[in-house]
């Protein structure tokens, strides 16, 4: 594996555990929430956690595309060869409902490819990481806990000696579809009733966030349909764990992989699953 990939990767996973203990010190108090032009919610988790991994990643020299920072035009964005793609809290309407479904996705994409990913869950303290020539890793919060408050004196190499290689475990038995907690689609519905014309029983399991995609790399879950309003960043870590593990996350409309850092910030449709 590239060095300088393991480098930028290790510094990603400090960047969101950071950001996760920000995301808890709002959590724990009664805050405000506000709502966006597009309705979504916002709290001051989103911009702490947002502010803190543009901060830890400032000394990579890559600039940061985060949902809450600045999102700055394509023409300044379209010449560039490496850049990050954040959502510092994946999940905002999970962490308004307090049930832990959230997550802080960071993501290095090389000319529109994801090519190293991070997604940590805050609350019950799961980390996934992956990269290009390396795979994708889980460690769950049995033994990460014990890792956090020292991330910056340990490696990549230590992390992955503690972590599980993706996939971890056999897949179910009863094909199983992940879904949205809280952005189900009339078009989802209609495509797991195909599925379970296709695979005769079908179980469907429900949470938040990326934790989805985790899902599927890890082999809890066969598939996850996502028919309705995604973006850039709500994915491109999560693709990057899925690629590493033996799937794919394909653009339902050109059935090719997902690409990144383009003209238009608003995903298409897309299915995550295990490469056939």
């Amino acid at each position: 594996m590239n060095s300088i990939l393991e480098s930028l990767l290790y510094k990603a996973i400090v960047a969101a555990v950071a950001a996760g203990k920000e995301i808890l010190e709002v959590y724990e108090t009664n805050f405000n929430v506000e709502y966006k032009e597009d309705a979504t919610p916002l709290t001051l988790a989103d911009q702490r956690a947002s502010l803190k991994i543009i901060e830890l990643l400032s000394d990579t020299g890559i600039p940061v595309l985060s949902e809450e920072g600045e999102h700055f035009t394509y023409e300044k964005r379209k010449t560039l060869e490496y850049i990050w793609i954040v959502d510092p809290l994946d999940g905002t309407k999970e962490f308004v409902k307090r049930n832990g479904e959230f997550t802080v996705n960071i993501a290095l994409v090389h000319n529109g490819h994801p090519i190293a990913g991070v997604i940590y869950s805050p609350v019950f303290k799961d980390i996934y990481f992956a990269a290009e020539g390396l795979g994708s890793f889980k460690i769950d919060h049995h033994d990460f806990m014990g890792l956090m408050d020292n991330l910056n004196s340990l490696s990549l190499s230590r992390l992955i000696l503690l972590a599980k290689k993706l996939p971890s475990v056999s897949y179910p038995e009863v094909y199983t579809v992940v879904a949205s907690r809280s952005h189900m689609s009339t078009e989802t519905f209609s495509y797991i009733d195909e599925l379970k014309i296709k695979h005769n029983n079908v179980n469907i399991v429900n949470t938040g966030s990326s934790i989805k995609m985790c899902w599927v790399a890890e082999g809890l879950a066969n598939e996850y349909p996502r028919f309705g309003p995604t973006m850039e960043w709500d994915t491109a870590a999560g693709q990057t764990i899925l690629e590493n593990a033996g799937c794919e996350l394909i653009d339902f409309e050109n059935k090719k992989p997902m690409q990144y850092n383009r003209p238009e910030l608003r995903n298409k449709w897309f299915v995550a699953k295990r490469i056939e």
